[in-house]
């Protein structure tokens, strides 16, 4: 017969053992990283970010470093090599990591302010130039973001390969620029005469961003507005932007990291909408399996560079 005290002694090595499993993951993890793609300058990311990193370090019991990485492709090897334990991926770097085995799990995802989790890739030209379609750029050159950037290069690319068009061989240069800031200033400055970036509504995309900080100048010093710039295509739409962590992370761990996340909102308000202008809803759950479109995406990409080269 078991008696009361069997029982008391029960639980209590049972949450010893709870207990031990969370000090062990802290134990072997008293620090994790955590990467953010380029989507902006560094400053413009550190002051975005830092809050929310302090906000990580204070839930998870460790301390969280942030680091900016100069490329997307910098998140996709830091993961590889397991140095960044989180990374904020463009959804086609998670597809690009994914595709080339580095062992990683998307588990939240950005959510825009109607409810929807995706975006457009969009073709800006200068509301005075006489571009009002692809078709009047034969020659010119166009500005792209980054090589593994979705709405910055791969859907672009893909966009126009709907309409016929190879763009290393139909416009003069493509420039890539580094980020989507970069972007916008090339073609505000007039190094290119048309630039892919990405767009939600006219409120919520890199551009307006820039724009709400007069970031934005012309080659003589002008401080541009959003009436100074025109869309002429826009692509159909994105999957938004993953957080991923490392897969073969403790479960417990990766757990306590997921929480974190879907508790921001709730728990610091404030830190939570700084990380997007106050435009987006709480993040919620997403798997690997959500970004199997966006992984065709880069296949295609590819394919279609094979052919070029």
């Amino acid at each position: 017969m078991i008696n009361r005290r069997l029982i008391v002694a029960g639980l209590a090595s049972l949450a010893l053992t709870a207990s031990a499993s969370a000090e062990d993951w802290r134990t072997k993890y008293p620090e994790i990283t955590f990467a953010v793609h380029p989507e902006e300058n560094a400053s413009g990311v550190t002051e975005r970010y830092t809050p929310f990193v302090n906000y990580l370090s204070k839930e998870l019991g460790v301390k969280v470093t942030l680091r900016i990485a100069n490329d997307y492709a910098a998140v996709i090897e830091g993961q590889r090599a397991g140095n960044i334990h989180i990374g904020y991926y463009g959804p086609a770097s998670f597809a690009r990591a994914r595709l080339t085995g580095v062992k990683t799990d998307a588990f939240v995802i950005d959510v825009n302010a109607d409810g929807s989790k995706g975006y457009y890739s969009v073709f800006y030209v200068l509301a005075k130039s006489p571009y009002r379609k692809i078709e009047d750029l034969k020659g010119k050159n166009l500005g792209l973001v980054d090589p593994n950037s979705t709405s910055g290069n791969n859907m672009p690319r893909f966009s126009l390969n709907q309409k016929g068009i190879d763009a290393d061989s139909y416009f003069s240069k493509v420039v890539f620029t580094g980020s989507h800031e970069n972007a916008v200033l090339a073609l505000a400055q007039g190094t290119v005469e048309v630039a892919a970036n990405w767009w939600k509504t006219d409120d919520d995309s890199n551009l307006a961003r820039m724009i709400t900080k007069n970031m934005v100048k012309s080659a003589d010093g002008k401080t541009l507005t959003k009436d100074d710039f025109r869309i002429i295509a826009k692509s159909e739409l994105i999957i938004n932007s993953p957080f991923a962590y490392l897969s073969d992370l403790p479960e417990d761990m990766k757990a306590a990291i997921k929480k974190a996340f879907l508790d921001a909102a709730t728990k610091e308000p404030d830190t939570f909408n700084k990380l997007s202008d106050g435009k987006n809803k709480p993040w919620e759950s997403t798997s690997n399996e959500d970004f199997n479109k966006t992984i065709e995406l880069i296949k295609f990409v590819d394919n279609l560079r094979k052919k070029g080269s």
